[in-house]
C-alpha cells in the first residue's frame, strides 16, 4: 500500500511539473530550486526528484552534474530536430495505417472532425492544440504501433510550447481541410493521395520555428 501511495505522489508531481516546463513557467535555461519546489507542491524532496528524473530523461529539463536541474533552453535547432522527426514518424506510421486501419475508426475520426468544426470558436490556443494533438495521435494510433505513438507524446510535449505560438498565427481552416483529405485518402487506401498532405502539413522550415520562438520568449520574459 505504501509503495502504491508513493508512485501515486510521484505520478502527481511528475503531471505538475510536465505542465510547468511544457509551458515555460520556469524561464529557458533557469536553475530549479528543487527546495522552493518541494514546499510549492507540499512533498519531499525524494517524490520531486524522482519527478524531476523522468522529465530529465525525457527531454522536457536537463540536469547538469553538481549543479542540479535546469529548465530546457527554447533551441531552435532541437525544435527543429523533433519536427523532423515527427514528419518521419507519422509518414511512416500512416503508411503502416494504410493497411491496419479500420473502417470504423477512419469514420470515428472524421467525425471527430465534424465535431469539432474548422473555426476556432471562443476555444483557447492551449484547447486548438489539444484537439490538433488529438487527432494526430489518433491517426497513428491507427497503425496499430504502440511504440511509434509513445514517440509522438513525447515530441507533442516537448514542442508544444511552440506550437501554442504557432497556433496563433495559422488559419484553423487550412489545417482542418488537410486533415480531412488526410483521412480521406487513408479511407481510399491511396497513399500517393494522403502521404504527401501529412509530410507537408507537419513541416517546418527552420526560419519558421526561429520566428516563433522569439515570440515565445517575449512572451515568456514579457507575459
Amino acid at each position: 500500500m505504501a509503495t502504491a501511495a508513493s508512485d501515486s505522489i510521484v505520478e502527481q508531481v511528475y503531471d505538475k511539473l510536465k505542465a510547468m516546463s511544457v509551458g515555460y513557467d520556469f524561464k529557458p535555461g533557469e536553475r530549479l530550486n528543487e527546495g522552493v519546489l518541494a514546499s510549492a507542491l507540499g512533498v519531499s524532496r525524494t517524490p520531486l526528484r524522482e519527478a524531476l528524473t523522468r522529465l530529465t530523461t525525457e527531454g522536457l529539463l536537463r540536469f547538469s552534474p553538481g549543479k542540479g536541474f535546469f529548465c530546457r533552453d527554447l533551441d531552435a535547432q532541437e525544435v527543429f530536430s523533433l519536427y523532423e522527426m515527427r514528419k518521419i514518424v507519422e509518414t511512416e506510421a500512416l503508411r503502416l495505417s494504410l493497411e491496419r486501419a479500420k473502417e470504423e475508426e477512419i469514420d470515428a475520426l472524421l467525425m471527430f472532425l465534424e465535431n469539432t468544426g474548422p473555426e476556432p470558436g471562443d476555444r483557447s490556443v492551449e484547447e486548438l492544440v489539444r484537439l490538433d494533438e488529438i487527432f494526430h495521435e489518433s491517426l497513428m494510433a491507427m497503425s496499430g504501433n504502440l511504440e511509434m505513438l509513445r514517440v509522438l507524446r513525447n515530441i507533442n510535449a516537448r514542442i508544444r510550447f511552440v506550437r501554442w505560438i504557432d497556433m496563433e498565427r495559422c488559419d484553423r481552416r487550412v489545417s482542418q481541410n488537410d486533415h480531412r483529405e488526410i483521412l480521406l485518402g487513408l479511407k481510399a487506401r491511396d497513399a500517393d493521395r494522403c502521404m504527401p498532405i501529412l509530410a507537408r502539413h507537419i513541416d517546418r522550415r527552420h526560419d519558421q520555428i526561429a520566428t516563433a520562438l522569439k515570440e515565445g520568449l517575449a512572451q515568456i520574459y514579457m507575459g
